[in-house]
């Protein structure tokens, strides 16, 4: 693996290790950049263990910056930066790093669109023009988030801990929602390869911890599968040219079996439960998605229905759209798509290009291909659609 690759695989356990070793985010992170800096000058080949590695380099010029600093404050970190054990102490039910980290992250404090950014951030390792991407705003937005989330963090003593057990269900749902997020951005990358297979396996290990940690709250057990049964169809999404292949088109026995089975037996508890929440629900669609060798859209499309009084949003309303298309017909879904309004995009003009092309109204097609070509961020996805407008064009020749 090469240093980007570290990086990506090891920057958020990094960081987790070293504000636990701190307690102060800030230094941590700028203390493992600074170590991926030295890793550059000095590595001809990546050590046996590269986190290890930059985790011990990084707490070195941690205590070589408070040494340097005069204040009490400092001398006080160096101190106990010094004499830490090299084992976690235990300050709460969590025993990960990265899971207190996102805890503290998720701080009631926070505004909903500062933690995710902060967490995506710090554990995700993305970068700020990534994160932007994903949540289609200004870089300079998602920079100044990040930049307050800190400080609020410090200046209102935010602790690096998790909070006591009975707390726990109240600040759950932004660990959910960044846990998620972190998925989607694997499932698929705003840039580079289409899927980050190091980001996907890290919320689902993160996923899983949550899971072993509350086992009664249906909404964990509901995330978890959610992301093993999206997870078990990665190796049909591309073919062997790295073209991506829609859903219908896969070829099912490639799918991963054995998370499916996980992931169905998971949604099976959630509905023992009968608390139904949107990433229960979520998961019961990738459940029917899964089970047997075609989908049950009618299914499907009573569940987004479920999912819309839930959670009404237009993401929900465009995946909603999609499954109507499969049982009433697109000129349904493209009227269940009349005011959805999702700036900036792609998959929004894409949906609507699908559905336009299956009524033979071609011309719209061709320019909702366009706008979709415009908005996607990902070079794969760009290249998917400009196959699909490719195909257009030469049936209307």
């Amino acid at each position: 693996m090469d240093l980007a690759g570290i990086y990506r695989a090891e920057y958020g356990r990094c960081v987790a290790t070293l504000a636990r070793l701190l307690g102060d985010i800030n230094l941590a992170e700028e203390a493992v950049q600074d170590a991926f800096t030295t890793a550059l000058e000095k590595w001809q080949t990546p050590p046996p263990n590269p986190g290890a590695w930059i985790v011990t380099t990084a707490r070195n010029r941690a205590v070589d910056r408070l040494r340097r600093e005069s204040t009490r404050e400092a001398r006080h970190a160096e101190a106990l930066l010094l004499h830490q054990p090299d084992e976690p102490q235990e300050v709460g039910p969590v025993r990960d790093d990265q899971l207190r980290l996102i805890f503290t992250c998720c701080h009631p404090a926070l505004g909903p669109d500062a933690r995710a950014a902060l967490t995506l951030r710090l554990l995700g390792g993305l970068e700020v023009p990534e994160i932007a991407r994903a949540y289609l705003v200004p870089e300079a937005t998602v920079a100044q988030r990040i930049v307050r989330a800190k400080k609020k963090i410090r200046d209102a003593g935010i602790p690096y801990r998790v909070p006591a057990m009975h707390e726990l269900p109240d600040r759950l749902p932004p660990v959910l929602t960044v846990l998620y997020l972190i998925f989607s951005e694997g499932h698929a990358a705003t840039a580079g390869p289409l899927i980050r297979t190091d980001l996907c396996a890290e919320a689902i290990r993160l996923a899983r911890e949550l899971a072993a940690l509350m086992p009664d709250e249906p909404e964990v057990l509901g995330l978890l599968a959610l992301l093993l049964l999206t997870e078990a169809r990665r190796p049909a999404r591309l073919d062997a040219a790295g073209e991506v292949v829609l859903l219908a088109d896969q070829d099912r026995s490639l799918w991963n079996r054995a998370l499916i089975s996980e992931g169905h037996d998971l949604v099976r508890r959630c509905l023992r439960r009968n608390r139904p929440g949107p990433y229960q629900i979520q998961a019961a669609i990738n459940a029917v998605h899964t089970d047997g060798a075609a989908t049950d859209w009618s299914q499907v499309l009573a569940l987004y229905d479920q999912l819309l009084a839930l959670a009404p949003t237009p993401i929900v309303e465009l995946n909603r759209a999609v499954a109507v298309a499969e049982v009433h017909g697109p000129a349904m879904a493209l009227a269940a798509l009349e005011g959805v309004d999702l700036p900036g995009y792609h998959r929004l003009p894409a949906t609507r290009a699908e559905l336009l092309a299956r009524l033979g109204r071609d011309e719209e097609a061709h320019a909702a291909y366009d706008q979709a070509v415009a908005l996607a961020t990902n070079e794969t996805e760009r290249e998917f659609l400009r196959t699909r407008q490719s195909r257009l064009d030469r049936r209307a020749r």
